[in-house]
C-alpha cells in the first residue's frame, strides 16, 4: 500500500479524488493499493523547558537552557491523528510526502516519520496548485525523497535554533526587567525583534522630526490655447539639495518678478519615449504589501484570503511564495486559464480585447523560479458569487496581474522643458500617454506622482514664446517619515537588505528574502500586535512603551537582522550537505551562553507599566524629581532628553 501523507485534510480530499481513494476510513481516505491521509499542520511540537529538567520557575541561574537531546511531544488536540498516521505507517509499503512544497512542509511530514522510526522508501510529490491537472501532472513526476531531505534539517535546524534564542532570551530580559520593576513580559524572538525594532525606530523618527519650511514657485502658462505648469528653479544660493527654495523672500520675489512678466521663452526640450512592461504576478508579500494599500486588509488576513483561493475554492495557485516569475512549461496551460477567466466573468471580454495568448512577458523565466512560482489564477471556472467580497477583491488582483502579462506594453512620452522668463528659469515637466497596454486591467499607482508629471503639454518648439499668465509662492513643509502599514512591514522585511552594510550579508539577506519567509511574516506582525507589542490606529501600526522598552534592553546583535544572514548563510551549507544540523546548534549554544553571561548582570532602563510617551522619541518615561519638582523623563535620558510635566490633579469647582 502507497501511503500519502498530506499536511491538511482539504489538501487530501484533493489528492484522494484524482487518485480516486474515495472509502473513508479512521483518519483518512482508501482507494485501490492507496491510502491518503493528513495532518493538521505539525502534529508534534519541541518539548518545552521543564521536560529538559526542573525548569517551570524561572531563574537566572539556570540560563541558557540548551537540551542535549531534543524532544518532541504530540500537541494534545491532534494526538489522535498521530496515532492514526502512526499504525498506518506500520502496514504500508512506501511513503509519499505530500506536504506544502517548502521546508517547514517537509519538517511536518519527516518529523512525524522520524518519530515512528518508518525505514521504508520515500517519494515527494511537489505541488504547486491543487486543481486536478496540477495534480495529475505531479503524481506523474513524484521525487525521490532523498532530493528533498535537505529542506526538513534547514527546518530543523531553524525551528531548534529559533527556541533556543525564543526561550533562553524572552526568559532572561523578562527576568532583568522584573529586577527593575517591570511586570510584563518582554519577549525576543530572531526575527520578530528586528521585526519591532524596525517600528520603534520609525516612532523615534516620526516623534522626533522637526519639519522645515520651503517655498514652490508655481508659474501658469499658455501656449495654443491650453495651460500647463511649470516650477521656478530657485539658484543653488537658496535651494538645498533636493532644489526646494529655503528662502521665503526670494520665492516671493521670484514670483513678483514672474507676474510683472508675460512671456517665457522655450529653452530647451527634452522628449522620451518610454516603455513599460507589466509588473510580475504576486508573490505573497508583494500581495500582501498591495492589499494593504488598495484594500485595507492586514498581512495576515491576505494570507487567510490567499489560503482560501488555493485550497477551498481551488482559484489560484500556492500563495506561500517568495517568487513571482513563471515556468515557461505553463505557457501550455494559458488558452485554458484565459478561457475559464472569461467565462466567470464575460465583462472582461471587452477589457481584455488586446490579449495575445502568445505574448511573453519578463514573468515567463524558468530560471528564476525558486520553491514555487508566482501566484496566478487556475483554469477552474469559478463561481465568483460564492466568494466573499474580500476574497473576490483579492481575486481581481491575482487576476488582473496574470492578465497584464499577455497585453502590450504601456507606452507613453514623458516631456521636459527648460523655459526662460528674464533671468529665471521655469521647468515642466509632461506625461502624453500613447498606449494604456496592461494598464488597461491593472493599476497599482497609489498617487505618490507629482502632478506635474501627469500633466499634457502643448507642442512646443525650442526659442518659441509662451504666455504667462500668473505666478504665485507657495509654503510647504517637509512631512514626516509615515508611520508602518502591515504592508509596508512586510515590505521592510523583505528589503531589509538596504540597512546592511556588509556587502556579502547584505546579498545573503537579498537572495533569502529578508525578515522572516512569506510563510511567517503575516503571523510575527499579527503575534506582535495580539500581544500589544504593536499597536494598530486604522491601517498604521504604532509600538507600545513595552516595545521600546525591549528594544532598548536587548543588546544591539540581538535586534540586527544581520543574525538571520548569518543563519541562512549556515542554512545553506546545511542543505548543500557542508554543515551539520548538530554543529549549527552548537554555535547557537555558545554564543547564547556567551551573550548571557555578559547581560546577566545588566541594570534595565525599565519604566513602570504605565506612564507616558516620550514626545521626541516615543520610548516611554518614568518620573524623576527636579528643582521645581517631579517630572517626566524618558528612558532614554541622557540620549534623548524629552520631558514632560506631571499632570497636576484637577481643583474642585467649589474649592
Amino acid at each position: 500500500m502507497r501511503l500519502f501523507i498530506c499536511e491538511k485534510p482539504s489538501q487530501a480530499r484533493d489528492i484522494a479524488r484524482v487518485l480516486q481513494a474515495n472509502r473513508r476510513g479512521d483518519g483518512c481516505l482508501q482507494g485501490q493499493h492507496v491510502t491518503v491521509t493528513w495532518c493538521v499542520g505539525h502534529l508534534l511540537e519541541t518539548a518545552p523547558p521543564d521536560a529538559y529538567g526542573d525548569y517551570k520557575r524561572w531563574s537566572l541561574d539556570d540560563l541558557p537552557i540548551i537540551p542535549t537531546r531534543w524532544q518532541l511531544v504530540p500537541k494534545p488536540k491532534v494526538a489522535s491523528q498521530l496515532k492514526v498516521i502512526s499504525q498506518l505507517l506500520r502496514t504500508c509499503a512506501e511513503v509519499v510526502i505530500a506536504t506544502d512544497a517548502d521546508r517547514e512542509g517537509e519538517m511536518i511530514a519527516r518529523e512525524i516519520l522520524e518519530r515512528c522510526q518508518y525505514q521504508g522508501p520515500i517519494l515527494r510529490l511537489w505541488l504547486s496548485a491543487l486543481d486536478e491537472s496540477s495534480i495529475r501532472r505531479a503524481l506523474a513526476c513524484l521525487r525521490p525523497g532523498e532530493q528533498t531531505l535537505p529542506l526538513y534539517h534547514c527546518a530543523l535546524a531553524r525551528s531548534r535554533a529559533d527556541w533556543l534564542v525564543g526561550i533562553n532570551l524572552s526568559r532572561l530580559f523578562t527576568l532583568l526587567g522584573r529586577r527593575a520593576g517591570f511586570d510584563g513580559l518582554l519577549p525576543v524572538g530572531r526575527v520578530q525583534t528586528p521585526t519591532l525594532r524596525l517600528v520603534v525606530e520609525r516612532d523615534r523618527a516620526i516623534a522626533s522630526f522637526v519639519p522645515q519650511p520651503f517655498w514652490r514657485v508655481d508659474a501658469q502658462l499658455e501656449a495654443d490655447g491650453v495651460s500647463f505648469k511649470a516650477q521656478w528653479q530657485p539658484p543653488a544660493t537658496v535651494g538645498d539639495d533636493a532644489g526646494r527654495c529655503l528662502d521665503e523672500a526670494a520665492a516671493k520675489q521670484a514670483a513678483l518678478r514672474l507676474c510683472q512678466q508675460t512671456t517665457a521663452r522655450v529653452q530647451t526640450i527634452e522628449v522620451e519615449q518610454v516603455r513599460e512592461g507589466p509588473p510580475l504576478p504576486f508573490d505573497l508579500g508583494t500581495l500582501q504589501e498591495v492589499c494593504s494599500a488598495k484594500i485595507g486588509l492586514g498581512a495576515q488576513e491576505t494570507l487567510g484570503i490567499a489560503q482560501a483561493l488555493y485550497e477551498t475554492h481551488k482559484a489560484t495557485t500556492y500563495p506561500r511564495t517568495d517568487c513571482g516569475y513563471l515556468p515557461e512549461t505553463m505557457l501550455d496551460d494559458v488558452p485554458r486559464i484565459l478561457h475559464a477567466l472569461v467565462a466567470a466573468s464575460p465583462s472582461l471580454g471587452q477589457a481584455i480585447k488586446g490579449i495575445d495568448p502568445c505574448r511573453r512577458s519578463r514573468a515567463w523565466n524558468t530560471s528564476k523560479i525558486t520553491a514555487h512560482h508566482g501566484i496566478i489564477p487556475t483554469a477552474i471556472t469559478l463561481d465568483l458569487t460564492q466568494l466573499s467580497e474580500p476574497e473576490r477583491a483579492v481575486y481581481a488582483l491575482i487576476r488582473a496581474r496574470y492578465l497584464a502579462q499577455f497585453l502590450p506594453e504601456h507606452e507613453y512620452l514623458k516631456t521636459q522643458v527648460l523655459l526662460q522668463c528674464q533671468a529665471d528659469p521655469l521647468l515642466a515637466r509632461g506625461k502624453q500617454i500613447l498606449a494604456r497596454g496592461w494598464k488597461a486591467v491593472i493599476n497599482e499607482t497609489h498617487g505618490n506622482e507629482p502632478g506635474e508629471q501627469t500633466q499634457r503639454l502643448p507642442t512646443l518648439r525650442e526659442s518659441a514664446s509662451v504666455a504667462l499668465t500668473d505666478a504665485a509662492a507657495i509654503a510647504q513643509r517637509t512631512q514626516p517619515p509615515k508611520a508602518y502599514t502591515e504592508g509596508t512591514l512586510v515590505k521592510a522585511m523583505k528589503t531589509i537588505a538596504n540597512q546592511v552594510n556588509d556587502p556579502r550579508l547584505k546579498q545573503k539577506l537579498k537572495d533569502s528574502c529578508g525578515l522572516g519567509t512569506e510563510a511567517t511574516r503575516a503571523a510575527i506582525i499579527q503575534g506582535l500586535i495580539d500581544h500589544g507589542y504593536l499597536i494598530k490606529k486604522k491601517r498604521s501600526l504604532a509600538a507600545s512603551a513595552a516595545a521600546h522598552t525591549l528594544i532598548e534592553a536587548v543588546p544591539p546583535e540581538v535586534a540586527d537582522p544581520v543574525l538571520t544572514a548569518l543563519w541562512e548563510q549556515a542554512l545553506d551549507r546545511i542543505e548543500s550537505g557542508q554543515l551539520s544540523v548538530e554543529n549549527f546548534l552548537a554555535k547557537q549554544a555558545e554564543w547564547l551562553t556567551r551573550l548571557v553571561r555578559s547581560n546577566a548582570s545588566l541594570t534595565l532602563r525599565t519604566p513602570p507599566s504605565k506612564g507616558p510617551f516620550c514626545p521626541v522619541c516615543r520610548s516611554a518615561m518614568r518620573q524623576r524629581k527636579g528643582r521645581s519638582g517631579s517630572f517626566w523623563s524618558c528612558i532614554r535620558y541622557p540620549e534623548c532628553k524629552g520631558t514632560k510635566p506631571v499632570a497636576r490633579p484637577k481643583r474642585a469647582k467649589n474649592a
